[in-house]
């Protein structure tokens, strides 16, 4: 997956401080979560260091899923400066998610 950045509880904090990050919370289970990984490395490459593009997968790494209470998968936030300013809940497309991340 390039340009997208795999996260754990350790640098969650970290990652999303500064700047733009949309973070895909997600599962191998889930079908949905794995239709919306192709299309997150797609945002990935249009957005490219405008934003950093995340996914945590919520079976190894809880804390950061419990903290912002993440229930339904796939979640994405969108942070700026280490503050959620969009939720999705749901497969997103692509257009909608790179409009988000420029807005």
């Amino acid at each position: 997956m390039s340009g997208v950045i795999t996260l754990t509880d350790d640098i969650f904090e970290k990652t999303v401080a500064e700047g733009t990050a949309l973070v895909d919370f997600w599962a191998p289970w889930c079908m949905p979560c794995r239709m919306q990984g192709p299309i997150i490395e797609k945002v990935a490459v249009r957005v490219g260091d405008s934003a950093k593009i995340c996914k945590m997968n919520v079976d190894e790494q809880q804390l950061a899923a419990q903290k912002y209470r993440i229930t339904s998968i796939p979640t994405l936030l969108l942070f700026k400066n280490g503050q959620v300013v969009r939720q999705f809940v749901g497969v997103q497309d692509e257009n909608t998610l790179v409009s988000a991340i420029s807005g």
